[in-house]
């Protein structure tokens, strides 16, 4: 059969995707694909084609499935452990360790927080278990096989979902008043270890909690079966401080700015429900479009409408020729390529308030492009304000910021998890809006990001042992652009 040159390369483009639907080995086959089919159908969406995964790490994962297979819930040595947890007692050298990560606060916070949580467990072999509220069960499936990531229902620590700074059995506290100590010949003997520990890298976090980033204390918490976490911010970075891991760290991650890249893409497959929402505006905005720009304001519900920042996504876009400027009044308007033959540049503004949009879309229909291109601005919606717990919020939350990650290019705003998440599972360093800074006459609205890795903003802020600045400790760990006072994973030779 003859087919053109065209039809060919388009075979080969669909042959290399569902080549790599398994996206370099991160995922395995086996999954029933109609119970969630982003799963293996995600590749057929990207634009960029991502990072390969190192061999060491796709070998871990299959490990770590093994573990949970083995561990978790269902299994003899998960009903074991709970037993042991409702003792009060501590076992020596349990047969299993698990660690329970508590879902809270926004849809970002919750998978960075969850990404990071998962990284700890892979590096410390604790079987992983999320809290399932908030969404956790209706917006993601299952990403190990034949087992599930869910706390299933009676958990013995009945109050875990509100464990905060008060908690008895909370690590830093527990530190601070001498109840563990580290340390071969005063350290704490296993007898005298909790049955479990509540870790709290929460925003207000004391000296002692942050010990948790400590050689000493991570040898003194292996030994403890039951970890609870809580953490709305993607602590990654700070994993990396850790001397006992670094090795570990290195042969998973050889490119350090692709960690969440990496765990994002395993862990993070929209359901059913979510994934009608991203195709079908896939299918109806980009299949056809030449170039996707992907343009996400974050802005409160209490901030006004904003000319400034209006003006700066602008001269941020036209700057860095992500898209062109428009004629002025007095220009001539060119004339169209007949018959609609023209492919266009489309443009995916994700926002809680329709005006940006609104002066966007105005923008480029009312005037022609410069240089002839044309753009078709769309908003898949616009809540207005922010609705925590609310199902059809969270699943539209959800999509926007997976089809945000589908995109050629990305503008993010500044500080914003959303944004972080866009632009890990996407594979891009995006260009980033200097909020707080918005002056349009510098030539600079906006800046490349270092990496596309997430800010950890509540970071520890020296070196265990001495007191040495946590972002000069190592190459690959930096200050964040967007929080000064935030840690960074990059790749050292950007």
């Amino acid at each position: 059969e003859n087919r053109s040159p065209a039809e060919v390369s388009l075979l080969n483009e669909n042959a290399g995707a569902h080549a790599d639907k398994l996206l370099g080995g991160l995922l395995v086959e086996g999954f029933d694909q109609e119970s969630c089919r982003s799963r293996y159908q995600s590749a057929a969406y990207r634009r960029n084609t991502g990072r390969q995964p190192s061999q060491h790490l796709v070998s871990k994962l299959r490990s770590h499935e093994a573990l949970q297979r083995r561990c978790g819930p269902g299994t003899a040595a998960y009903t074991n452990a709970l037993e042991q947890l409702k003792s009060g007692k501590s076992v020596a050298s349990p047969e299993c360790r698990y660690l329970v990560s508590i879902s809270y606060r926004g849809l970002g916070n919750r998978i960075i927080a969850a990404a990071s949580a998962f990284l700890y467990a892979v590096l410390t072999d604790r079987v992983f278990l999320v809290d399932p509220s908030n969404g956790m069960d209706e917006l993601f499936c299952e990403p190990f096989p034949n087992t599930t990531w869910l706390l299933p229902p009676g958990f013995p620590l009945v109050s875990y979902q509100g464990f905060y700074l008060s908690t008895p059995e909370r690590y830093g506290r527990m530190r601070e008043d001498g109840v563990l100590r580290t340390g071969e010949v005063n350290g704490s003997a296993a007898a005298e270890l909790p049955a479990f520990a509540y870790i709290h890298l929460d925003h207000n976090q004391t000296d002692h909690d942050k010990l948790f980033f400590c050689d000493d204390d991570q040898r003194l918490m292996s030994n403890i079966q039951w970890l609870v976490m809580r953490t709305d911010g993607y602590i990654a970075p700070g994993l990396f401080l850790v001397r006992a891991f670094q090795g570990k760290l290195d042969a998973l991650f050889p490119e350090r700015d692709a960690v969440f890249h990496h765990l994002g893409r395993y862990l993070f497959h929209p359901t059913n429900r979510v994934w009608g929402l991203i195709t079908r505006y896939y299918d109806a905005h980009f299949a056809r479009a030449r170039r996707v720009v992907g343009i996400q304001v974050r802005v409160f519900p209490w901030q006004a409408d904003s000319p400034e920042l209006l003006e700066q996504i602008k001269t941020c876009t036209q700057n860095q020729k992500l898209l062109p400027a428009v004629l002025g009044e007095e220009d001539d308007e060119p004339a169209a390529a007949p018959g609609g033959a023209a492919k266009p540049t489309a443009v995916l503004i994700t926002s809680l308030k329709a005006w940006y949009y609104d002066k966007m879309k105005g923008a480029y229909w009312e005037r022609a492009t410069a240089n002839g291109e044309v753009v078709v601005v769309d908003q898949p919606s616009h809540e207005e304000t922010q609705r925590y717990h609310v199902r059809s919020h969270e699943r539209k939350a959800w999509a926007e910021v997976y089809l945000l990650s589908t995109a050629d290019t990305l503008v993010t705003t500044a500080e914003s998890t959303f944004g972080y998440v866009a632009q890990g599972l996407g594979g891009m360093r995006p260009w980033v809006l200097r909020m707080g800074m918005i002056n349009t006459t510098v030539s600079w609205p906006c800046s490349r990001d270092m990496s596309m890795e997430p800010c950890y903003h509540v970071p520890p802020v020296y070196d265990c042992k001495r007191r040495q600045d946590a972002g000069k400790i190592v190459p690959h760990v930096r200050h964040c652009k967007d929080w000064p006072t935030g840690l960074k994973l990059v790749d050292p030779k950007d």
